[in-house]
């Protein structure tokens, strides 16, 4: 029996991408970390990606017409601030967030920040984080697809629903899995364990 379940998970694996809802939280550099807490992030629990931890450290994100409090902080610390919401999340702030990829936040809309020892405004980084796949290499030689392609994606939900559009990544530092954010996820009836597939 375990041969067999080992069997049907390597098949699993060969055809289909797990999907993960990615909800919203912030990047934030050390410098802010100190500012908003008054020391840098502290880990609390490891996130699918490696390298990649929940903090014990939550915001407040302000925007013009409203706030989010209790939003997650990611670390590590990066080189700049990045705030991913929803499309949803912006018309509640009164922000009409662009839909970028990771990193993509030149030209993009700023909010108000409230830690509980400080405040920082930023005057870019709010964005809709775009569906993604993270691929290792040997996956993404196996699905044959290439870092930056767009592609569609399948998913095997309660109500299933192809993506286009989807970006792939490719790197030797991610773990595979599929990032929606909770509009998309909620849309297609996301539930913890569904998979998806690559269209060819």
């Amino acid at each position: 029996m375990e041969k067999t379940d080992a069997l049907i998970d390597a098949v699993l694996d060969r055809i289909f991408v797990p999907i993960e809802a990615s909800g919203r939280h912030v990047h934030i550099t050390k410098e802010q970390a100190l500012t908003l807490f008054g020391h840098g992030l502290t880990p609390d629990r490891p996130l699918s990606q490696p390298g990649q931890y929940l903090s014990k450290e939550r915001v407040t994100v302000l925007g013009p017409k409203g706030e989010f409090r209790n939003v997650a902080v990611l670390g590590p610390e990066r080189k700049e601030a990045q705030v991913e919401i929803s499309l949803t999340d912006g018309k509640a702030l009164g922000i009409q967030p662009p839909v970028r990829l990771s990193g993509d936040v030149a030209g993009s809309p700023g909010c108000i920040l409230e830690g509980t020892r400080g405040t920082v405004a930023l005057d870019q980084g709010v964005i809709a984080a775009q569906r993604h796949i993270h691929l290792t290499p040997e996956d993404g030689k196996r699905f044959g697809v290439t870092d930056k392609q767009a592609v569609k994606l399948q998913t095997f939900t309660d109500r299933p629903a192809v993506f286009g559009d989807t970006v792939v990544r490719v790197s030797p530092e991610f773990r595979t899995a599929v990032h929606l954010d909770y509009d998309e996820a909620n849309a297609c009836g996301f539930r913890k364990g569904d998979l998806g597939r690559i269209l060819p």
